[in-house]
Parts: structure tokens; C-alpha cells; sequence
């Protein structure tokens, strides 16, 4: 019986996620990517809490080049607000997507902000 895509992707996040866990001082930054949009999140996995979000649905980001650009743009922003958190450390948790493309350029940004990961 052969897997659909999005089953495969499932099975390789829940291999990820075995492995990754924020912490308070170390977060896990978290990316979605659809269509359209890209999103990224600094999670707390000990308390469950979303320390800092950021995603291509802001205005200071939207519809400004194109989406590699706007991913890039999306890992800056996240990088000051973690800034602003006092936050230079994460866990870098691709959501079972391949770091090419729009994930990389965001990872490449939130690192270009500062971010150590």
C-alpha cells in the first residue's frame, strides 16, 4: 500500500519532533509553509507556550517580492522579536519539509537577524 505525501511528511515531523524540544531559554522555532504563505513560530515545549510569531500574512511583509524573498523577510521579523525576548538561541524544527527552498530562505534570514541555531 503506497503513502500519500502528505502521510509521508507526517511520519518524517513526528521523527523530527522526537528529537526537538524548546525550552524557555532555548526555544523551538517551528516553520508551516502552504501554498501561499509561510509561518513561524518560537515554541516553549516544557510550559506549551508560542513565545514569538512572524509569517507572510503582515503587512510589513506582504505581498513584497517573491515568496523566497518574503520568507527570508519572515525570518528577520522573527529574529527581532526573539531580540526583543532576549532570545540568541534556538532549536531550528523544519515541520518535515526539506530545507530547500522557501524553508532554507527563512532559516538564512532568522540567522542573518541573529539568531544561533
Amino acid at each position: 500500500m503506497k503513502i500519500s505525501k502528505a502521510q509521508s511528511r507526517s511520519r518524517i515531523k513526528n521523527r523530527i519532533r522526537r528529537k526537538l524540544s524548546g525550552t524557555a531559554d532555548k526555544p523551538r522555532l517551528a516553520v508551516y509553509r502552504s501554498n501561499k504563505a509561510i509561518y513561524a513560530q518560537l515554541i516553549d515545549d516544557v510550559s506549551c507556550v508560542t513565545i514569538a510569531s512572524a509569517s507572510t500574512r503582515e503587512n510589513s511583509i506582504a505581498g513584497k517580492g517573491n515568496k523566497s524573498e518574503q520568507a527570508k523577510a519572515v525570518g528577520n521579523l522573527l529574529a527581532e522579536k526573539a531580540k526583543s525576548r532576549k532570545i540568541a538561541n534556538v532549536v531550528f524544527d523544519r515541520g518535515g519539509y526539506l530545507y530547500h527552498g522557501r524553508v532554507k530562505a527563512l532559516a538564512e534570514g532568522a540567522r542573518e537577524g541573529g539568531l544561533n541555531f
